[in-house]
């Protein structure tokens, strides 16, 4: 009987101490499970306060971008007002002076002249065509080829297409030169703001103010490249409304 009491006590002793030892092991996984999760916690206000700082910088370079597009959209307004208040002063002269006996010949020159000047220093969308034309129309109305009359009418038509190129949005084609190569490319037009360009070799970009000139500055980070290339594809597929992301390409063309 004492060798059956001392084997129960002996297993009563070692169940206890299995217990322990699993009630021991149990606390460890549940500390260790805690630990995890308080690092995990303290890993996602990291990141949390990463991304504040982060989104504060893009909303503050956000901000001052707005800005300075807001500002040159003004000055690209005042030029144009600027250019229309021209147009339409001179299209007064040429109504005053046709009304009477004498020769409006000098005023439609002054005229030509004036429009040549404002086609040459503006966005620089088929210039070389559109100048062509006027010098055209001068040495047709020089040499007699056209009356006054037809020649009044031809460059109030040429002032009415320089008011409606400020509001057109369209593509087009036309040679442009790009690293120094002149390349036939697809042309996007917004207006007399903005215009972008693509080559048959898949650069893509857009014209910028260059002195006096212009040139074309072709885009190499990959966002921009897509946000370009997206504008391309939504005009071609005539989608000519809606809300687009491009690269800041604003275009100051300023009279002087």
């Amino acid at each position: 009987m004492f060798r059956t009491y001392k084997r129960v006590v002996l297993s009563a002793v070692t169940c206890i101490a299995l217990g322990t030892s699993t009630l021991h092991a149990d606390n460890e996984n549940i500390v260790n499970s805690i630990m995890k999760l308080r690092a995990d916690v303290e890993a996602l206000y990291t990141k949390i306060d990463d991304n504040k700082d982060i989104y504060k910088a893009e909303m503050k370079s956000t901000t001052m971008l707005s800005a300075d597009n807001e500002a040159q959209i003004n000055r690209q307004e005042t030029a144009l007002k600027l250019a229309n208040d021209e147009i339409a002063s001179v299209k007064i002269k040429l109504e005053k002076l046709s009304s009477k006996n004498d020769s409006i010949k000098p005023m439609l020159l002054v005229a030509i002249d004036n429009l040549r000047n404002i086609i040459s220093k503006g966005i620089p969308f088929k210039v070389e065509e559109r100048v062509s034309d006027l010098d055209k129309l001068k040495k047709q109305l020089n040499d007699g080829d056209i009356t006054e009359e037809k020649a009044l009418s031809m460059i109030w038509a040429s002032y009415d297409d320089v008011i409606r190129m400020t509001k057109e949005i369209g593509q087009f084609k036309q040679e442009i030169k790009v690293d120094g190569e002149i390349k036939l490319a697809k042309i996007v037009k917004l207006g007399s703001i903005m215009m972008y360009f693509a080559t048959p070799d898949d650069k893509v970009g857009f014209v910028v103010r260059d002195g006096d000139g212009y040139s074309y500055k072709v885009v190499t980070e990959k966002e921009s490249v897509k946000k370009i290339v997206e504008l391309f594809d939504a005009l071609k597929k005539q989608i000519r409304t809606g809300y687009f992301s491009l690269p800041n390409s604003l275009i100051l063309s300023e009279s002087k």
